[in-house]
């Protein structure tokens, strides 16, 4: 490797390209990549086969409710029209079993937004956390 110190004229342009820099980085690579690529050839052998799985029956599937609130405020509880005393007594009972139940709100395009935030607010004052609504494509 040579290295120019000068000798040319003032102002004339240096078109040789700086080789060091680009040398120090290959160098650099070529040790990483000599340091790590023996670690990654390394496998690990596993002679015996993974554990049987026990004897896991997954849970039975919860209890759904379907809650309707028709336009004219009228609230179905499993396609039983109840009224807000009613509602509150079963949404009293169904929050204390185990596992708790899902209930699938389906609204009424025209109902009354009043009437929905109070059914919601029933549901959640006494606990029940699975509440979801369906049949959006209502709206």
């Amino acid at each position: 490797m040579s290295m120019n110190v000068g000798g040319g004229g003032e102002g004339e342009s240096y078109s040789d390209i700086n080789m060091t820099p680009l040398i120090d980085i290959m160098l650099v690579l070529l040790i990483i990549f000599i340091i790590t690529i023996p670690v990654m050839t390394h496998a690990v052998k596993i002679d015996n086969p993974l554990p049987p799985p026990p004897n896991f029956v997954p849970p039975p599937p919860p209890e759904v409710i379907n809650l309707g609130i028709d336009f004219d405020g009228t609230i179905t509880w499993n396609a039983a029209p109840v009224d807000r005393k009613t509602l509150q007594g079963y949404i009293g009972q169904e929050s204390s079993k185990e596992p708790q139940p899902e209930v699938h709100i389906s609204v009424d395009k025209f109902a009354k937004y009043e009437t929905v935030a109070q059914t919601l607010a029933d549901l959640q004052s006494h606990g029940l956390k699975k509440i979801g609504f369906v049949n959006n494509n209502l709206f």
